[in-house]
């Protein structure tokens, strides 16, 4: 039995600790706002945070998460740059399809808490990751500027 604490509660978890931390999350736990894209940590559709760091949900395994604080999408609006992330999400309308959109959200969320004031470059760079097959990087962009209060020019 491996104790996470995820999103600020413990939960007790019944899995070998091989298993990779995406399905604790969305198969033991239900937080199914963690997407499955590739399983290779190659697209980004699977990150969370790692005591404030992104990761790749699909090739972590649990035993890498103990002792750690995971969050997840589910609640990333309740840290104060997470909810501006959002916040600029809804604002700009950034989904299509949406389904990279937690993944790419945790991105972000996790470059405006390490670099409040991203250059286009710092965003290129910490979103590269991510892939959204609709094509919405320039709203990605506009969003994440907006939430750092940046100056960006409409999609």
């Amino acid at each position: 039995m491996i104790t996470l604490d995820i999103n600020g509660k413990p939960h007790q978890i019944d899995l070998p600790e091989d298993t990779p931390l995406l399905w604790a999350l969305r198969d033991y736990l239900g937080l199914t706002g963690t997407k499955y894209g590739c399983g290779m940590a190659l697209c980004g559709a699977c990150t969370v945070h790692l005591d404030g760091k992104p990761v790749r949900a699909c090739v972590t395994p649990v035993s890498a998460a103990t002792g750690k604080k995971v969050v997840t999408i589910e609640a990333i609006d309740q840290d104060a740059t997470g909810k501006k992330v959002q916040e600029a999400w809804l604002t700009l309308g950034v989904p299509q399809c949406g389904y990279c959109q937690p993944g790419q959200i945790m991105a972000a969320t996790a470059l405006l808490k390490q670099k409040s004031k991203p250059t286009d470059a710092d965003i290129d760079a910490a979103m590269s990751g991510n892939i959204c097959r609709c094509g919405t990087y320039t709203r990605i962009r506009a969003a994440i500027k907006q939430a750092a209060g940046t100056t960006e020019v409409k999609p």
